[in-house]
């Protein structure tokens, strides 16, 4: 008699969870002793903001009655579902924390609007999910008819309401169910579908995670950098705050950058990170150019999720971390399923031949290998993967797409009487899953779940193109790429069809325009994909008529003396890029624009290391085209990076109305969202107050002809100088609580501008205010405030000024100030002893650590 075949069915361990919700969880650790723990961090460029859990909680409160409120009040319906749903277009920032708990206090759902996205991608989502508001930190003009609140109006609404808790008849309500978070993904019909994730399957979630990846005793802060429309954000917020530890929010510049990522991951002692393998190729590559520095010793629990984690990838893991003290882990799941439904501890060295396994299901969950007839597959053959449990979400928005959850005609428990179909295959092999690819179109990019379909769709839909098929060349791998065949009856170029695919996708969703004579065919008349994939491998040049891939380097103006290095740095670009450069390689060229991203910077960087010029990854990055890389690189090796000492791309022009609108936003962003003083009374202020105060300075500061924009050599404004003759400045009545800035500073400047500085008219420059570009990653926005620097100390000079005044209350500042260029310090002062004229200290919750320091230069 021969044995019974096992079948390919693997159930997780039943563990009983407890019925909650988030926000819920939130307040129950407000009332323990970690409710004075710091809850919320934000750190960007010098900036520290710090909420602790109790202030957490009575500022989301007044929020959350703020979003309750004007849906009552306008009587906004919930959606076609029976949803109330909020969606928010945010950067990532502690803001954008306090924003989403405020939405679930209310009783609604938030559904993350990536500020990044085409108007198409975002006028769809509005017009299916109908969300009852958006709260913005960047208006559009394509938020349709959806009643609009921007962040700093939500804000300032919260000061006219009570801190108190709602009560739950004061929550709006779902009709079907207990909804907390609405996410787009791509469809598999070619249109974005949103899923809905209720909090028992956000739970179920993160209480498997809770006991099988617990919080260890020395761990008391956690990262999220993820970007908010993924999945694998949830766990990162949510995670933290539901246990009582601090939340490090990460700005999106810094996520781009390794050399800044690793920094904060060292000095926060980070003990666990969430990652897309790109990701930690990337750092493993940062690490390799630092190679006399051990990195992240205290990191010991690392998560891929989001792509295909491969055996090569795992080995350089393990040759630089050693495997007895950290995790390398691989998590495998969507966004219909809550992100992670299986997983694999790899606790062994691997070979490149191997699959790394996607493991085992998590608890309360089974998953089902089945055949077309949704009978399952013997153990070792491939079958379509398909999850029952708790993890499943509550369908998608509108009910769209009914056959991707099924009845389970296998299960007899009722918690399993649901069937999600992943579209993706799998077999068993040694009772653990392995990934054996998609049933449809999709692939991972960057972390994203892309549907070529989608891709395809937007490609035929431009005039002019007569068919378009959209191929990934080697998904996962580090010359992965996205790929359009195109033919065309118009005079259309690729680099004008890439341009116009921009208008309607994600960046990471557009391809790489390739046009053809003709689409190879089948014998059944169908698309010869395969052909297309093998056409794009074997191009090299003159080798192949179809494709020419043949890279141009232009040396044109290029310096003589620089000739040497510039032929290092061009071909070095050409060789990484190679197939995937875009246009030519010349000094104007913009790395990223001609085919560059995040993994191959990291690769060119380590390339030219090698080839013995070096220049650090924040330079890199900053750079606005390959003749700053050039500018910047150097054959002496610097292990730490130092600042930029001679940006040679900025010009200072002296204020003009033509530059009214670039120094407004500069001075609003810069000092509302950043000012170190600003941010103890934010609640209390208003972007609209600097546009205010500016516009009242406005045409003072033109006519005194002493203040000036920076720009790039393309043009861009990047940063602002705001100067006055100390002896000469502008009564201008402030009738927002700025006064409060202003008062102080007066109380902490007057008694040196009067006493001790020279008298008269036409002998102190004071240095007011200097703002840079929001957009800046930080290495630049140390390049720009250094030009900005020498460019004051030039127009004193030029003006016959005896010196510059100015009152420094940024870290960065005063050390450039006293260190780089010698200020004179007349007063050091702690900011939160200030008593202003109505007798409170509006610093008080600043550290003892946070002082002004009142300069002086002689010039």
């Amino acid at each position: 008699m021969g044995s019974v075949p096992q079948l390919s069915i693997i159930k997780g361990r039943t563990r009983p969870t407890k019925a909650s919700q988030l926000h819920t969880l939130f307040e129950q650790v407000v009332k323990t002793d970690s409710g004075k723990n710091t809850a919320l961090i934000y750190e960007e460029n010098g900036l520290i903001r710090k909420l602790t859990y109790e202030e957490l909680d009575t500022l989301t409160n007044s929020l959350a009655r703020v979003i309750s409120d004007n849906i009552t009040r306008n009587k906004i319906p919930p959606n076609l579902d029976g949803d109330y749903i909020v969606a928010v277009s945010m950067t990532p920032s502690d803001y954008l924390v306090v924003t989403l708990l405020a939405i679930l206090k209310a009783g609604a759902a938030y559904l993350p609007l990536d500020p990044a996205f085409p108007k198409g991608r975002v006028e769809h989502i509005l017009r299916e999910a109908k969300p009852a508001m958006v709260i913005f930190d960047t208006d559009c003009d394509y938020f349709l008819n959806t009643f609009k609140l921007s962040l700093e109006g939500f804000l300032d609404g919260a000061k006219q309401y009570p801190s108190l808790p709602l009560e739950e008849n004061e929550r709006q309500r779902h009709l079907k169910t207990d909804l907390a978070i609405v996410l787009y993904t791509s469809g598999s019909t070619g249109v974005p579908k949103g899923v809905r994730l209720h909090n028992a399957m956000i739970l179920n979630r993160l209480q498997w995670q809770f006991k099988t990846f617990p919080y260890s005793d020395t761990e008391s802060t956690c990262v999220f950098k993820t970007a908010l429309t993924f999945v694998d954000s949830v766990s990162e917020i949510w995670g933290p705050l539901i246990n009582g530890l601090s939340l490090l929010v990460i700005p999106k510049l810094v996520t781009q950058n390794p050399e800044l990522l690793v920094s904060l991951l060292e000095k926060y002692k980070i003990e666990r990170l969430v990652l897309v393998p790109s990701l930690l190729r990337s750092l493993l590559m940062y690490f390799n150019l630092h190679s006399e520095k051990q990195f992240l010793k205290h990191l010991k629990t690392w998560i891929c999720s989001g792509e295909t984690l491969v055996a090569s990838l795992v080995q350089q893991f393990y040759q630089y971390f050693a495997i007895d003290q950290h995790k390398l882990c691989n998590f495998y799941g969507s966004t219909e399923i809550m992100g992670d439904v299986t997983f694999h501890v790899i606790n062994e060295q691997v070979n490149y031949q191997e699959k790394i396994p996607i493991g085992l299901p998590i608890d309360n969950t089974i998953v089902y290998l089945l055949d077309s007839d949704f009978r399952p597959v013997k153990v070792g053959e491939v079958g379509e993967l398909f999850v029952a449990g708790a993890n499943l979400a509550a369908g998608y928005v509108n009910g769209r797409d009914p056959d991707k959850f099924i009845e389970n005609p296998l299960a007899v428990d009722p918690a399993y009487m649901k069937l999600y179909r992943t579209g993706d295959f799998a077999r068993i092999e040694k009772g653990t899953v392995l990934y054996e690819g998609r049933t449809d179109s999709q692939v991972k990019i960057r972390g994203h779940r892309v549907d070529l379909a989608e891709i395809e769709k937007s490609v035929n839909a431009i005039d002019g193109i007569e068919k378009g098929v959209v191929l990934c060349y080697n998904p996962g791998e580090i010359n992965q790429a996205l790929l359009s065949f195109v033919t065309s009856e118009a005079s259309l170029n690729e680099r004008q069809i890439e341009k116009l695919l921009k208008e309607k996708l994600p960046l990471y969703m557009v391809p790489q325009v390739l046009l053809l004579d003709d689409i190879p065919l089948l014998v059944n008349g169908k698309t010869d994909r395969q052909a297309l994939l093998k056409l794009y491998e074997n191009s090299d040049g003159n080798n192949n008529d179809t494709l020419n891939f043949t890279v141009e380097i232009d040396y044109t103006g290029v310096s003589e003396g620089q000739l040497p290095a510039a032929k290092v740095l061009f071909e070095t670009v050409a060789s990484v890029l190679h197939k995937s450069a875009r246009s030519s390689i010349s000094i104007d060229a913009n790395f990223y624009e001609i085919g560059g991203n995040s993994l191959n910077s990291i690769y060119t960087i380590t390339s030219l290391n090698e080839k013995g010029y070096h220049i650090s990854i924040g330079d890199f990055i900053a750079a606005s085209d390959l003749g700053e890389i050039l500018d910047r690189m150097s054959p002496d090796k610097q292990i730490f990076p130092t600042i930029i000492t001679q940006p040679p791309c900025y010009a200072a022009e002296f204020l003009t109305d033509d530059h009214k609108k670039d120094a407004i936003d500069m001075i609003t962003s810069s000092f509302y969202q950043k000012a170190d003083l600003e941010q103890w009374i934010i609640t209390e202020i208003s972007e609209l107050d600097y546009a205010n105060l500016m516009e009242a300075l406005w045409r003072p500061l033109v006519d005194a002809g002493l203040s000036f924009v920076v720009k790039t050599e393309t043009g861009k404004s990047v940063g602002v100088a705001l100067n006055f003759d100390a002896r000469a400045e502008p009564d201008v009545e402030v009738r927002s609580k700025l006064s409060i800035i202003f008062e102080f500073l007066e109380s902490v400047e007057g008694p040196v501008r009067d006493t001790q500085l020279p008298p008269g008219k036409g002998t102190v420059l004071h240095s007011f205010m200097m703002a840079t570009n929001s957009t800046l990653a930080a290495k630049e926005n140390v390049a720009v405030i250094q030009f900005m620097e020498k460019e004051v100390i030039r127009v004193a000079r030029s003006n016959n000024f005896a010196g510059i005044f100015t009152t420094n209350t940024n870290p960065l500042t005063q050390q450039l100030g006293t260190n780089v260029y010698s200020y004179k310090t007349y007063l050091e002062y702690q900011v939160n002893q200030y008593i202003a004229t109505d007798g409170t200290k509006p610093f008080g919750l600043a550290p003892d650590a946070q002082r002004v320091l009142v300069q002086w230069k002689t010039v």
